[in-house]
């Protein structure tokens, strides 16, 4: 079996299943996409070691168990101490993969460090809009349970003014990506206000009969 073959085993095995535990929005599903598009991505990037990329795209946000707020941190420190991965990795990158788990968030400060932590982020951002909304109205169904249709849909127009709305916070990396062009096709849905209230309302009805 070829190194990256053993490890992709092992995140299956140990890593992957932790999802389960977090918001509708952040599961296997998620995991499996981030991991996946990073690998495709980094075809654009020979330099690339794609075992180290498959590692940080695994443990990416495994650190929600501990909260929200500082999940990639937590992520990030959850990958620096496993132990089992010195038997691929040596020290210098495991810190390597960890920062890339770390600077995956969009709202950071800070660009991502290297190449790794640029790929995690690009391929983390997942824009379509019908992902977005579905994801935006799981994390507040878990974290506000208490809102009515119409808080959920305030709190919903608030988080996609902060971060996807022109000057949001959020922030593209790779010029090889489609999200660029996603982004504007999903600007051009938050600009029609009667047909965001139909797609939210609609997803919002199917998640709540689930």
């Amino acid at each position: 079996m070829e190194k990256i073959d053993e490890i992709r085993a092992f995140l299956e095995r140990e890593i992957v299943p932790l999802y389960d535990r977090h918001d509708g929005g952040h599961r296997r599903d998620h995991a499996h996409y981030v991991m996946n598009e990073s690998q495709h991505l980094a075809q654009y990037y020979p330099e690339v070691d794609r075992s180290m990329l498959l590692v940080a795209a695994a443990y990416h946000d495994i650190g929600l168990i501990e909260g929200r707020e500082h999940h990639h941190e937590s992520s990030a420190r959850m990958l620096r101490d496993d132990r089992r991965l010195d038997r691929w990795f040596t020290p210098e990158q495991i810190g390597i993969m960890a920062d890339a788990a770390e600077d995956h968030r969009a709202s950071n400060k800070h660009e991502p460090r290297t190449i790794y932590g640029r790929l995690i982020a690009e391929s983390d951002r997942q824009i379509n809009g019908d992902t977005i909304i579905r994801r935006t109205i799981q994390y507040s169904f878990a974290n506000y349970p208490g809102m009515d249709r119409e808080e959920h849909y305030r709190r919903f127009l608030e988080h996609m003014a902060e971060k996807y709305a022109e000057g949001g916070y959020l922030k593209l990396w790779i010029p090889e990506s489609d999200n660029a062009k996603r982004l504007q096709e999903f600007r051009r849905l938050l600009d029609d206000p009667e047909q965001l209230r139909r797609c939210f309302d609609e997803i919002f009805d199917k998640l709540q009969n689930q």
